[in-house]
């Protein structure tokens, strides 16, 4: 058996990194692209899956002596340059695995449920080399078992980006919806009337609650109501500008437009019940940047914003 002098290879350095990197808030698209160029390497990905498992499981074991004894001695031995602390755990980690060969084994991330704030984004490693990146006051619920990977969109937004496993499909339920992929990328946003489907690259199969289904190609939208599935061409840009960090307004009506903005905003905009018109928006916008939005606004459509209860920022027309 392995002493918990066992050595670390770079590859096991190199994912405790990633998994430091990629558990921050400054995750962007290059950076997943990077990661999964990196990950292309079966030496890496293997090395990913340990720091993986043994992350997911350490905190399970806090109590046992031979865990303990593992963390204290790779602490020990780290070096004096300063890491950040995720990465320092996400090391020992993986020292404390070499030291326990045989010893334990987990399931990361199997019955696990993983949520946001109003305003907070997240992006979620899975077990299998898949990720979910969660949009603003969102919430799903992973369920992986050996002939299934299942997540549940209980309420919000997600961006996935699916590892291939032809063996175990990867199915995502939300309402009345079922979303069924083997290695593609697709948003899911899920709302009271519905649930909408963004594909951005593969295939998926979106079936509704009584099993009629459509298979969708690369820049389609499916839009799944108690009515049925449909499918139509998607923009793309527009539908997941969010991960991204941006608001992409096209065409859409003012109502609609404060609506979404307000997705990002714990004090709302309040858009006053008498201003009517036809007017729509176009524009990018950050997520969060009230302040933007409402300049925008009161200069465009002429209106008057002005402070409401509980921090909330009014629009008014200015005869009002």
């Amino acid at each position: 058996m392995a002493g918990p002098k066992a050595r670390m290879s770079a590859a096991d350095i190199e994912a405790a990194e990633w998994h430091g990197r990629l558990g921050g808030r400054n995750v962007d698209a290059r950076m997943i692209e990077d990661f999964f160029t990196w990950r292309q390497s079966p030496e890496n990905a293997e090395a990913y899956r340990r720091v993986e498992t043994v992350w997911s499981g350490t905190g399970k074991l806090a109590a046992d002596p031979q865990v303990n004894e593992a963390l204290e001695a790779a602490f020990s031995r780290r070096t004096q340059r300063r890491r950040p602390p995720r990465l320092l755990l996400g090391l020992a980690a993986v020292s404390a695995a070499a030291a326990l060969a045989g010893g334990f084994s987990f399931w990361l991330q199997s019955r696990t449920v993983f949520s946001t704030g109003v305003g907070e984004e997240r992006l979620v490693q899975l077990a299998d080399g898949s990720s979910v990146r969660l949009d603003t006051a969102s919430r799903v619920k992973v369920r992986f078992d050996g002939g299934r990977r299942f997540i549940e969109l209980q309420e919000g937004q997600a961006f996935f980006t699916v590892a291939h496993d032809a063996s175990r499909p990867f199915v995502v339920a939300a309402g009345d919806a079922r979303v069924t992929a083997l290695g593609t990328v697709f948003d899911v946003r899920r709302e009271a009337a519905g649930v909408t489907v963004v594909l951005v690259s593969g295939a998926v199969e979106v079936a509704d609650k009584a099993g009629a289904a459509k298979r969708m190609t690369a820049g389609q939208q499916a839009r799944v109501t108690k009515a049925g599935v449909a499918t139509r061409a998607a923009d793309v840009d527009v539908e997941t500008g969010w991960i991204d960090g941006r608001i992409v307004l096209r065409d859409a009506p003012l109502r609609a437009a404060v609506a979404e903005v307000n997705r990002y905003l714990p004090e709302k905009i309040v858009l006053d019940e008498t201003v009517t018109g036809r007017a729509s928006v176009n524009g990018v916008f950050r997520t969060g940047d009230r302040d933007a939005f409402v300049s925008t606004a009161t200069e465009v459509f002429d209106l008057k914003a002005s402070a409401g209860p509980g921090g909330t920022i009014v629009l008014t027309g200015r005869s009002e």
